[in-house]
């Protein structure tokens, strides 16, 4: 269930929490209902004090051994270490095998375990059963209980069950649920329609924060992460939003200081030391990435597939990182242990091209290129990827001449590479062809407008705006 933000933050709780702290310090026995013990026991997990909240818990089943809620809890802190028996065990204790979080619990036990459709149908026979009046209160939970897991499109497909009902509840796992199967704006919508009601919110405004981001409205992301930071200067989420959204804007030495500030909080975390080496390679501090980013390798866990991803992303910093520095020979060694990683070896074949072009050692470079279009049957994105390698070591006049045919002979309904051909005629003067691929560019895909071109317009003018901005400049030139 989501953190009730208002509620831990009472005066109510506050005493409760108060009154419970002093009975352990004393040694003294507190008898609370079951249901105390539990939002206790929330609290402490949600502000990462995971054994004090398993202490609440053991004590409170010495008094109520068979409570639904309490078992739960156990239960669900077997399931984050993956230990399904014992979660079992725990929905045995159950006294009410009736309780709808029962019933919750066995879903969940099954998702954990990856059984999505069977926790899917068991949850679709209960809620045949159910009399109209539980019908929303069980989609909630039904939907929370996806969230929990990651499983937008399923809860989604829940929430779509709901009706009537305008609850700040409903709209929030709403948000969380469009989110989930990427309807950003969508979610930022009602993620705003919530701070109406919860300006002091910190979550809701970091979450509006992601929902900006993945829309790539990074302006805007970055103020509602200053909301957040302001309600709680030392918010983790908050700061590693703002210091996401200030790197896609391109602002390096700021991005830079919140990734630090949020590894003050948050230390040894891989992704955040991986940021942290980004931004100095693109501050042209490349001696400080390496050992940043070798910082990272090291925080990495061999059994954890996510982290076997990032570790591939990191060799690749590393690799961009000793190329700069003209260790090609180094570069191209982490680009090879990234061989047995899970990534796309393709374009690691092509980020071997771009290293060697770099040391203008061409015909090996192309001997790479070569191998990533062969091996990936000629996809279009693999040439972009190589065009881009070649513009990026000054070959303007090549990418220009390999764009023209690659976008002259694909499928007409391909987005991607005007905005590289438009930047490509800007180099090379030749502003009326500039003006037909910009036109293009921004017919097709503006998100790569912004990306490529975004630095030859003023920071926050809307893509729609730069046709006619660039005309103008261009006519002032001719007066």
């Amino acid at each position: 269930m989501p953190f009730d933000e208002d509620y831990f933050n009472s005066n109510d709780f506050q005493e409760l929490l108060h009154s419970y702290e002093a009975s352990v310090a004393s040694g003294d026995t507190l008898f609370l209902d079951a249901d105390d013990f539990v939002d206790i026991a929330d609290y402490y997990n949600y502000n990462d004090a995971t054994d004090k909240a398993i202490e609440v818990v053991e004590q409170a089943l010495e008094l109520y051994p068979d409570d639904v809620l309490l078992n739960v809890f156990m239960a669900r802190q077997a399931l984050l270490d993956a230990d399904y028996d014992t979660a079992s065990e725990y929905a045995d204790r159950i006294g009410d095998k009736e309780a709808p979080d029962y019933h919750y619990l066995v879903a969940e036990i099954l998702i954990a375990r990856g059984s999505i459709d069977e926790a899917d149908e068991y949850l679709r026979k209960l809620y045949a059963q159910l009399d109209s009046d539980e019908v929303n209160d069980f989609i909630k939970d039904v939907g929370n209980l996806y969230e929990d897991y990651n499983i937008g499109q399923k809860a989604y497909e829940w929430m779509l069950r709901m009706t009537d009902d305008n609850s700040d509840d409903f709209k929030e796992l709403m948000a969380r649920a469009l989110f989930g199967v990427g309807k950003y704006k969508e979610a930022g919508r009602l993620f705003n329609e919530l701070l109406d009601n919860h300006p002091y919110s910190k979550s809701y405004w970091t979450a509006l924060a992601s929902a900006q981001f993945m829309s790539e409205d990074y302006h805007a992301s970055v103020t509602s992460s200053e909301f957040a930071i302001a309600i709680d200067p030392e918010d983790p989420d908050g700061i590693d939003s703002k210091a996401n959204a200030l790197f896609k804007l391109g602002n390096y030495q700021e991005s830079l200081r919140f990734y630090q500030r949020y590894a003050d909080l948050v230390p040894d975390e891989p992704m955040n030391l991986l940021h942290q080496g980004t931004c100095l390679v693109n501050l042209g501090r490349n001696e400080e990435a390496l050992k940043v980013m070798l910082r990272a390798l090291d925080c990495l866990s061999a059994d954890n597939e996510e982290d076997q991803k990032l570790k591939a992303y990191i060799y690749q910093e590393l690799a961009f990182c000793y190329s700069a520095l003209n260790k090609t020979d180094k570069a191209l060694e982490m680009i090879d242990q990234t061989a047995e990683l899970p990534c796309d070896h393709n374009d690691m074949l092509v980020v071997k091209g771009h290293i060697l072009l770099e040391a203008q050692r061409v015909e090996e470079a192309q001997v790479f290129f070569a191998q990533a279009i062969s091996r990936s049957d000629g996809n279009p994105d693999v040439y972009l990827r190589i065009i881009t390698s070649l513009y990026d070591n000054r070959y303007v006049k090549a990418s220009y001449r390999m764009l023209k045919k690659l976008l002259g002979t694909i499928a007409k309904d391909y987005t991607y590479g005007y905005s590289y051909l438009a930047l490509c005629c800007w180099d090379l003067g030749q502003w009326d062809e500039f003006l037909v691929y910009l036109h293009e560019a921004v017919e097709r895909n503006a998100n790569e407008v912004r990306q490529v071109l975004g630095r030859l317009f003023p920071e926050e003018m809307p893509v729609e705006q730069y046709e006619a901005y660039i005309k103008e400049q261009l006519d002032k030139t001719k007066q």
